[in-house]
């Protein structure tokens, strides 16, 4: 089996492909969120390759190891476990610490996703990570997946518990995530967010790996009703939700100056998971800006 990308191959393991993972899997970095044995041997990294290429690829019942190739060398690996009826698999992924940074764990996850989806009756697709691997997040969030659920010190590992946090998603979300727009949208607009219609903004989510930055909603809504109070005065906030082509995408939160913040706060700006990338939020702080500089605003 092999599968090609844009800049990668992704093909069974090879004896030659030994010292490039014997390396990578000894990296205390690459390792510290595995569960493989520490110090890995070399006769275990060459027992493991040779299993891997008698499998081919992809074998319901079986763990695979596929070796991610950049410009003809090893840079790593992505793994999958079918179940016995090929109807879920759970996928994995190691990069050399040489190879990080250039998005090559997400191209090889996608193409080994696309693979499965095309070759066997998958459904559902998860992943397990470790709750303080934001990378890994990032990769599984950049492939369509979204958080299920967190288990508290539930996964054995070296001798410990550590959380597990689950990532999950199926055939039909791989499809509606290929097909999000990712243009520029040709029109955005701060609109006010109707009472009758919160239900239908509270819809534009963040992907967990960004809620430590932007809270859900919810939280906003929170915040309206009960704002903070300076010098025991309730600050004066304002919230407007952001339309792209006219569809409901985000929405935005500032706070007027008050004795101590002589300026307008930008509080919190969310932009939907499925509409990110797209200039939308470079909009959204043009038109804010153009806004309060109407009102007198100048910084």
């Amino acid at each position: 089996m092999i599968v090609r990308t844009e800049r990668l191959v992704l093909r069974p393991p090879t004896e030659a492909d030994a010292p490039a993972v014997h390396q990578y899997l000894n990296d205390p970095q690459v390792a510290a969120m595995q569960d493989w044995e520490l110090p890995q041997p070399m006769h275990k990294v060459l027992e493991n390759i040779a299993t891997n290429r008698q499998l081919g690829g992809p074998t319901p019942g079986e763990w695979v190891n596929l070796t991610i190739e950049v410009n003809g060398q090893c840079a790593g690996h992505v793994a999958c476990h079918l179940d016995a009826s090929a109807a879920v698999a759970e996928v994995g992924y190691t990069l050399a610490r040489s190879h990080w940074g250039n998005g090559y764990a997400s191209e090889a996850l996608s193409a080994l996703i696309d693979h499965l989806l095309s070759a066997f009756p998958v459904h559902r697709l998860v992943a397990s990570l470790d709750p303080k691997n934001v990378r890994s997040m990032r990769v599984v969030e950049g492939a369509g997946f979204t958080m299920e659920s967190l288990s508290r010190r539930s996964y054995p590992m070296r001798g410990g518990w550590e959380d597990d946090l689950r990532y999950s998603m199926t055939r039909d979300e791989r499809l509606e995530w290929q097909q999000r727009p990712t243009s520029a949208p040709s029109s955005v607009e701060l609109v006010p967010v109707e009472a009758a219609k919160v239900a239908l903004w509270e819809l534009a989510v963040t992907h967990y790996s960004q809620q430590r930055f932007v809270p859900p909603l919810t939280r906003t809504f929170r915040d309206l009703a009960f704002p903070p109070v300076h010098d025991g005065v309730p600050s004066t906030l304002h919230l407007r939700g952001v339309l792209a082509d006219g569809q409901r995408v985000g929405t935005v939160l500032w706070c007027e100056p008050w004795s101590g913040q002589p300026d307008v706060f930008l509080w919190r700006l969310i932009i939907d998971r499925m509409h990110q990338r797209r200039r939308i939020g470079s909009a959204v702080i043009a038109q804010l800006r153009d806004l309060l500089h109407a009102q007198g605003h100048r910084s």
